[in-house]
């Protein structure tokens, strides 16, 4: 398994969001860059961004800062945010991204991800967002009325490299993964599953890496930026 440590990008800084909630911000960090560039001097094999301006307008916000990292790091980055057209993901993948993550898109635009997918093999992901079981879009601000399952298994045969799951009521919150959630999706489907969402503790990552489902990986934020989680522990945890 791997650990993403999250970076989340608002205004140009790094922040973490309670549930969603932009007006609930903490910020960690005011260089993206720097804190990314820790990331990896830490052995961080992977970084996860968001752009949040970006997720709730619909387009990149953040382009410098994302830009900034991509310049100073030589570990792959994924992202998210804002991404809802052929052109954008063309756009970054062309500037070293490893992996695109689509979220709104997979609902309002499922052709985008099917033509993504095929145009750049094993770089699309899609981040399956619920909320009370049901897929959230445009930066979690809306419910729709499709569960994450529902989705999850839409995807299949589509060509998409990952999914990830996130549980909005835990991100943020500190009380611990949706475990049973992620194991039915991950369960569910022949696409490797990344869980996300409340990770509080070395004992979230246990309890996920002992889990019922095989999972590619865990992202977590604010429990490493606490230092409550230990990035040498978790991915000696991860690893073994």
């Amino acid at each position: 398994m791997i650990l993403y440590p999250a970076i989340d990008i608002k205004d140009g800084k790094c922040v973490r969001l309670l549930k969603g909630d932009m007006n609930k911000e903490t910020i960690f960090n005011h260089s993206p860059k720097n804190q990314a560039k820790q990331f990896e001097e830490l052995g961080c094999e992977w970084i996860h961004l968001v752009d949040l301006n970006g997720a709730f307008k619909g387009l990149p916000v953040n382009h410098k800062a994302v830009e900034e990292i991509l310049d100073n790091v030589k570990v792959p980055v994924q992202l998210g945010g804002g991404i809802r057209s052929i052109k954008t993901i063309e756009n970054w993948i062309n500037q070293g991204l490893s992996r695109v993550i689509l979220g709104t898109a997979a609902i309002n635009d499922p052709n985008l991800v099917e033509l993504a997918a095929r145009e750049f093999p094993n770089k699309i992901a899609v981040g399956i967002d619920a909320k009370n079981g049901f897929v959230a879009t445009d930066g979690w601000a809306n419910t729709t009325a499709i569960t994450a399952l529902e989705l999850a298994k839409n995807l299949e045969g589509v060509g998409v490299c990952s999914i990830i799951y996130t549980d909005i009521n835990r991100d943020g919150a500190m009380k611990g993964p949706n475990i049973e959630q992620t194991e039915i999706i991950a369960n569910s489907v022949s696409i490797p599953v990344i869980a996300s969402g409340g990770i509080s503790s070395i004992k979230d990552l246990q309890n996920l890496k002992n889990s019922k489902a095989e999972l590619n990986g865990v992202i977590s934020g604010r429990a490493i930026y606490d230092k409550i989680l230990k990035i040498d522990e978790a991915i000696k945890l991860l690893r073994g």
